[in-house]
């Protein structure tokens, strides 16, 4: 889809499809809505839509009124109203759309052009199915949005934005038999071709060299070699980097703690944090931002076999802190820490890592909100603000000692969970025994990265939050 911004009056747009907003309480500016607003009883609570045709004064065959709530308008209604009107607009059929300009409680219009976009965008996404017979069917082709002023970077900000959950979502979908390590390492190599990127892959016997142990004791029992992958965007010369970290476990079995059978199938989606750092790398480098940007995806597959970890192993990390394995289905922060050190190497400005880390998580804070923790409450308040932003919302926990009490180990320097309390800062507490050279927070998306049931399907969450976090910072 093509989008641009418009001064020209809805009732002049001689395309396929005008869309007017309607508001609870209050009557529309032109007539002739309004008066099939009154005759048809129209609800416009956030999302509600009435199709009408050939309405007088307009030159478009269809009009769309779509309810946007009381006023003012809210953002949460405003994308709700979005998602309910692409459905429509794809049933409808049509390839050329105009909106109606409107205003966003406690947002500017740059925010509203970006969002339309980005939403709009992303609800055109389709799973690509493996299939002899895989057409694309989507017919919107160009969507105008009515403005009062020229701000098109704004457009190309969503559209970006939106690519890079597009390709985040991709790679959650596609099945573990495809998208292995070395699927997301050929995935880094063609962004860096595409981008201009520096992109750097190292294999086991590298890892082994650089005392990598707890993240090669998770890919023991594969057949799929492990990769740590990097992807470098210089856009600013002079600045530290942020450093994005991606947990990238591509099928997890749980190892010799196998999971259970049921939604199994849905450990595919445990590299979502990997395909969500490629997805901002992606929306970046598309943006040209003036920031300099690492991306660093540990990838492994988690199996259970004859040469497995078994509960009850230690292992020394690269930091050279010892480690119990008391459970190999907690195998996220094993391949964290070892990445986590790693990065030291960059003189990171700030690391955050995406994890789909916990099941506990979802417990705490359900498929609203992701988990954030922090050694830095500076870079938890930028991250939480990113999110009420980009409408991908994150909630703090807290990272306090007594929850770190929890890991002891009798065995080593720390066991690897901390028992059935607080399961999702316990496990960010490990992590934070390797970020101590840094300012680091830990975002837990096992919540919030894929959607289960008769939609299932990945998010492409928290893409839209950390592209959000880097413009911020430029």
């Amino acid at each position: 889809m093509e989008f641009s911004l418009t001064n020209q009056l809805m009732q002049h747009f001689d395309g396929d499809c005008a869309v007017v907003f309607a508001f609870c309480d209050s009557e529309n500016k032109d007539l002739n809505i309004q008066a099939a607003v009154e005759l048809n009883h129209f609800d416009a609570k956030a999302g509600n839509a009435m199709i009408l045709n050939n309405v007088s004064g307009f030159k478009t065959n269809i009009t769309v009124v779509l309810g946007l709530g009381e006023l003012p308008v809210t953002a949460k209604n405003y994308q709700k109203a979005l998602k309910s009107l692409y459905s429509k607009l794809k049933d409808l059929k049509v390839m050329s759309v105009m909106l109606e300009q409107v205003s966003i409680e406690g947002f500017d219009t740059s925010w509203v052009y970006r969002t339309t976009a980005r939403v709009l965008q992303n609800e055109a996404y389709t799973i690509r199915k493996i299939s002899s017979n895989n057409e694309e069917s989507n017919l919107i082709e160009s969507i105008a949005i009515q403005s009062g002023e020229a701000n098109a970077r704004e457009l190309t900000i969503g559209l970006a934005t939106a690519n890079g959950m597009a390709l985040a979502r991709n790679l959650g979908d596609l099945p573990s038999n495809i998208c292995t390590p070395s699927y997301l390492a050929e995935t880094a190599k063609s962004l860096a071709n595409e981008f201009g990127l520096e992109c750097e892959i190292l294999e086991g016997d590298d890892m082994h060299k650089l005392g990598m142990n707890s993240l090669l004791s998770v890919s023991k029992g594969s057949i799929e070699p492990p990769k740590l992958i990097t992807l470098s965007y210089k856009g600013n010369g002079k600045s530290k980097p942020i450093v994005l970290i991606g947990k990238g476990v591509t099928f997890d079995s749980g190892g010799i703690s196998l999971k259970p059978g049921a939604a199994m199938d849905e450990m595919k989606y445990d590299m979502c944090g990997a395909a969500s750092v490629l997805g901002t790398m992606r929306a970046v480098s598309e943006m040209k931002l003036k920031v300099n940007l690492v991306v660093v995806v540990p990838a492994v597959e988690n199996m259970p076999a004859h040469n497995a970890s078994k509960p009850g192993d230690v292992v020394k990390s690269m930091s050279g802190q010892t480690i119990e394995i008391l459970n190999t289905d907690a195998e996220g922060r094993l391949i964290l820490c070892d990445a986590l050190t790693y990065v030291e190497k960059f003189n990171p400005e700030v690391v955050i890592d995406t994890a789909t880390l916990t099941g506990a998580v979802i417990i705490a804070l359900g498929k609203h909100h992701c988990g954030v923790m922090a050694n830095n409450q500076e870079l938890a308040n930028d991250l939480i603000s990113a999110g009420n932003k980009a409408l991908d919302t994150a909630w703090q926990l807290p990272l306090d000692d007594e929850y770190d009490e929890l890991l002891k180990s009798n065995f080593a320097d720390m066991a690897n969970i901390g028992g059935r309390e607080a399961g999702t800062v316990t496990a960010a507490c490990f992590l934070a025994r390797f970020a101590k050279k840094y300012r680091w927070a830990h975002l837990d998306i096992a919540g919030t990265a894929w959607v289960s049931g008769k939609g299932k399907g990945s998010t492409g969450r928290p893409v839209p939050l950390l592209t959000q976090y880097v413009i911020d910072q430029i």
